[in-house]
């Protein structure tokens, strides 16, 4: 029989650099789970992707057990990257942060496809113009 799902806790948590302090701590204290292992866990997975800011989801049992996922970089992050930038703009309308190819858009496209809720490169390759748009990251190609 299956264990009995208690909390289902979604966090973005920099890579290899989890600590205890908010919002890690206190949502993982109030679902019971030994926050230094799982801590520990996360950031010798991470590790190598320092830098990113990873999102993880962590299904939390009857028995206080847990297992987490931790999924690829968050998008922005990915575009910033790409972009050479080091923030969005503060108005996407009026303001451009930067410039994202076509080739640099497929690549971010490519690493966010088993996050995405398609199979589709060209609809991923959309789905990234759109988040790089609302940063004020124009799109050429």
């Amino acid at each position: 029989m299956a264990k009995k799902i208690t909390h289902n806790i979604k966090l973005n948590i920099p890579a290899g650099k989890g600590t205890p302090a908010p919002p890690v701590g206190p949502a993982l204290g109030q679902a019971g789970i030994n926050m230094m292992e799982f801590l520990k866990k996360f950031n010798e997975q991470t590790a190598p992707q320092m830098g990113f800011v990873m999102p993880v989801e962590i299904t939390v049992f009857e028995d206080r057990s847990y297992a987490f996922k931790i999924k690829q970089p968050l998008t922005t992050e990915l575009i910033k990257r790409a972009a050479g930038i080091g923030k969005g703009a503060a108005n996407a309308k009026m303001d451009k942060a930067g410039v994202l190819t076509s080739d640099q858009l497929r690549e971010v496209a490519k690493l966010k496809m088993a996050d995405l809720n398609t199979e589709d490169e060209e609809m991923a390759m959309r789905i990234v113009a759109g988040a790089a748009r609302s940063m004020g990251v124009r799109v050429e190609g």
